[in-house]
């Protein structure tokens, strides 16, 4: 039986523990995207060495390839990917935007991708698309989302919704958050049917930047028997707005269920978020950084490395070439441990693919070392102070 319990409150920051069959997590946490059943540059014994809690897979991407049914004749996710700690796996809900809308980044600032669009239609069944592998047409239902989700076997578990984008009108954002509950009432109907104790559900907040629909949406997951809640949708344009939407939804959810931010993973908004009582954030941030050769650094490192005001420093930058220091200094990852940043610079000029694994477990350990800070700086009703060593 999965539970959810509150150890210890700081104003609504709170200290959580979800316990599940693969272990406990630490709340606050963070979830690294596997989303193909990897993280992408590293393995999973360097992740989990990393002091990583859980991580996360894509049914969507699951289902196309390499086919639920073949994870589960595997053993399932956890065996399949030699993963022994929690795992969260989504609903393929996001997907369902992307397909049809491109990233949140590019809709949010009006880019044009030329990215071939997959979705076919979305009608109060489910969505219709062609699979970017081989263009087969797909039906991804509630119903069939559950299904995968739980042939795949991860802990926690997510309702299909559909993920507005922020340019559509209140109109469309009022029409698919109910359709959403609609899928969600589904969701959970597919889920208690086969229910083995095993796996936990999560209901997702809709509603856009609309205060009246959140307030809606939210009335609506407390009244269901979800274990967990994550707020989804659009979250606005700037990050203003996505305070105050965050801010305004989590002070209507129900409290004795643990809290999901849905695809936000800067330092500044997972200290924000916590404030406000989130309990698990999940982005591919820190892993697409790393590969894109930026290493996350704490304030200190950060002034004295880099001129601009980014959580990270990029070390292709030619000031590397000769520094023989660590990414950071007080850093016990593997690669502070062991390499320079030198060597790092070399590599990703040398487009050498150690590089990527490198700064990908720098990354990753940075990100636990954040979250664990923040833990016990509620602990200790020092997080105001923890603050400032980070952001």
């Amino acid at each position: 039986m999965i539970k959810f319990k509150v150890t210890k409150q700081s104003g609504k920051a709170r200290i959580g523990e979800i316990h599940t069959p693969h272990g406990t997590i630490y709340t606050p946490a963070f979830i690294f995207c596997a989303t193909k059943a990897a993280i992408k540059a590293v393995d999973t014994e360097r992740v989990a060495n990393c002091n990583t809690q859980i991580i996360l897979s894509n049914t969507y991407h699951l289902m196309l390839q390499p086919g639920e049914d073949t994870v589960a004749k595997l053993g399932g996710l956890h065996k399949f990917m030699n993963w022994s700690k929690p795992m969260l796996t989504d609903s393929g809900g996001y997907q369902i935007f992307s397909l049809g809308h491109g990233s949140v980044a590019e809709e949010i600032k009006g880019v044009r991708n030329n990215t071939k669009r997959t979705l076919i239609k979305i009608t109060e069944d489910g969505a219709v698309f062609r699979s970017y592998i081989n263009g087969g047409k797909y039906l991804l239902t509630p119903e069939k989302s559950i299904q995968i989700q739980q042939k795949l076997g991860a802990d926690l578990i997510v309702v299909l919704d559909e993920c507005t984008p922020f340019h559509v009108s209140r109109e469309y954002t009022e029409k698919s958050m109910r359709m959403s509950h609609r899928w969600a009432k589904r969701s959970l109907i597919e889920f208690q049917k086969n229910d083995s104790g095993k796996q936990a559900l999560y209901g997702i907040i809709q509603g856009g930047v609309y205060e009246d629909l959140r307030i809606e949406s939210c009335e609506f997951a407390n009244s269901m028997p979800f274990f967990g809640q994550a707020i989804g949708g659009s979250l606005g344009s700037s990050k203003e707005q996505m305070y105050d939407i965050v801010a305004f939804t989590t002070s209507k959810l129900a409290e004795d269920r643990p809290t999901h931010l849905l695809g936000i993973g800067g330092i500044e908004d997972i200290f924000y978020g916590v404030e406000l009582g989130i309990d698990t954030f999940d982005c591919v941030h820190p892993t697409r950084l790393a590969r894109h050769g930026s290493a996350l650094v704490k304030v200190e490192n950060r002034n004295s490395l880099s001129s601009k005001r980014k959580e990270h420093i990029n070390l292709r930058n030619q000031r590397f070439k000769l520094d023989e220091d660590p990414i950071e200094s007080d850093c016990e990852c593997f690669t502070c441990l062991n390499h320079s940043r030198a060597y790092i610079h070399h590599l990703l000029k040398a487009k050498e693919l150690l590089a990527y694994s490198l700064i990908t477990t720098h990354n990753i350990y940075f990100m636990n070392s954040l979250m664990s800070s923040i833990r016990k700086a509620i602990l200790n009703n020092t997080l105001k102070d923890e603050r400032k060593n980070w952001i």
